[in-house]
């Protein structure tokens, strides 16, 4: 089978107006005029436009025996032969080749556009096809290829440069940020002693630091080598402390099984008030000892209750024994005590308040002890009895008291001399000195009377 594509060189013809209506063979028309070129695309102009064939019959044209041509602004060039198909057909193939060429230039733009892969190997791919878009067997608009690939080769310098530029600008914040990470599990490494969330951060610091892309190796190692420095640093010390709890656990679980063996032995005790206050210093010992290991620790606490349950269980018991007892003993002695009220009675009878008073108290004391709420009120009315017994041993006293009667006997015999020395001053005519004598008579009987009165009123 013929190969329809003859790449043979051909003579080159043009279309002047560039309406793609074909001309006679191996005639040579006038050039028409030179189409101006389009703007050509910036760094970061979308430029990404479909470049169609078009009209083939506008860009090329197939003689008739078989060359190709291709119209260009500066006429035709033959750009090979077709043999095996109506000229429709040859055209819309030659069409097509230019619809793949053309697709490799909008590749290429979208590469550049989207900053995506190396600028450089962008250019160097255009510059390879401008090389060779002369050779090319296609038609279609290769002037527009051609600007578009100068375009593509003229702005790669400058988006290569704003590439590196960004890319410099990402190492550099993202060599910041492993910086401030690496310094933070520093401070972690060396000073932490909230261990969980410590470790929670340093987990949270490693998963972002897995995420931070583009810092070189180099200066990533030196990095990671810091941030990892500081995690062993971390680890070794929460380590040591848990390593450390776990010894004062240990010894916590020693202290605590000794505390429970000196609470089971005085579970047993009724010596109530003594054990009681053991029972207290040993549970401040208790919370003073540190916690035991966490699967033990709950045990040794229950065992310790245990014999502290059974201690006051037992004293509760006989407490509410004793606390019956008491009430039964205050009634009794309410009962007593009323009745001693009502028959005591010593300014009547002080001998006989006496001989009961005493039979009183020893019965008082038989009965025994009340409720410590009650114990000072009744005291009180025991203290109030035996008060009226001693105020009238008193007062009996100092109505016998020999030496008051002495005292009001010597007034008045004092006054009686006085009244006597008084008379015979009289006689002898000195009523001076007996009227001032009588004075001090009626002053000595005062003094008398009223000492005589006393004892009487006793």
């Amino acid at each position: 089978m013929t190969n329809p594509i003859d790449p043979s060189p051909a003579t080159q013809g043009t279309d002047p107006a560039g309406t793609g209506t074909p001309t006679t063979p191996g005639s040579r028309p006038k050039p028409g005029p030179r189409p101006k070129p389009g703007p050509r695309p910036g760094a970061h102009e979308p430029v990404i436009n479909h470049i169609s064939a078009g009209d083939p019959h506008r860009w090329g044209r197939i003689d008739e025996s078989g060359v190709v041509w291709l119209k260009t602004a500066d006429g035709e060039r033959e750009i090979g032969s077709w043999q095996a198909g109506t000229v429709e057909e040859g055209l819309a193939h030659f069409a097509r080749r230019f619809e793949d060429l053309a697709t490799e230039v909008e590749v290429l733009e979208e590469r550049l556009t989207a900053r995506s892969g190396d600028p450089r190997k962008a250019q160097a791919a255009a510059k390879h096809l401008l090389a060779d878009l002369p050779n090319a067997h296609v038609i279609g608009d290769v002037a527009a290829l051609q600007r578009r690939l100068e375009a593509i080769v003229g702005s790669a310098d400058e988006v290569a440069e704003s590439i590196k530029a960004e890319r410099e600008k990402a190492r550099a914040a993202a060599i910041a940020r492993k910086e401030e990470l690496a310094a933070e599990a520093e401070k972690i490494g060396a000073e932490a002693t909230n261990w969980k969330h410590a470790g929670d951060r340093l987990r949270e610091i490693l998963d972002e630091w897995k995420s931070i892309k583009g810092v070189d190796r180099k200066t990533d190692d030196a990095l990671w080598k810091r941030y990892a420095k500081a995690r062993d640093a971390f680890n070794r010390r929460r380590g040591a402390h848990f390593a450390e709890l776990d010894r004062e656990r240990a010894g916590a679980k020693e202290r605590k099984e000794a505390l429970i063996k000196q609470a089971e032995e005085l579970s047993s005790s009724t010596d109530w008030g003594p054990t009681s206050a053991r029972f207290r210093e040993l549970l401040q010992e208790w919370k003073a000892a540190g916690r035991a290991p966490r699967d033990t620790d709950e045990a040794l606490w229950q065992r310790f209750k245990a014999a502290q349950d059974v201690f006051f269980s037992a004293r509760n018991a006989a407490t509410s024994e004793r606390d019956a007892e008491y009430q039964a003993n205050a009634k009794a002695k309410i009962e007593l005590l009323e009745a001693a009220e009502k028959a005591i009675d010593p300014e009547s009878d002080l001998d006989a308040a006496r001989r009961e008073f005493r039979a009183f108290r020893d019965r008082w004391d038989e009965i025994g002890k009340v409720p410590r709420d009650q114990m000072h009120a009744l005291e009180n009315r025991v203290r109030a009895l035996e008060k009226r017994i001693r105020d009238a041993e008193e007062a009996q006293w100092q109505r016998t008291d020999p030496e008051a009667q002495a005292r009001a006997a010597q007034f008045a015999e004092r006054a009686d001399q006085l009244e006597e020395q008084a008379r015979k001053a009289a006689e002898r005519g000195k009523d001076r000195d007996a009227a001032k004598l009588r004075e001090q008579a009626a002053q000595w009987r005062e003094w008398a009377e009223a000492a005589q009165s006393a004892i009487s009123d006793r």
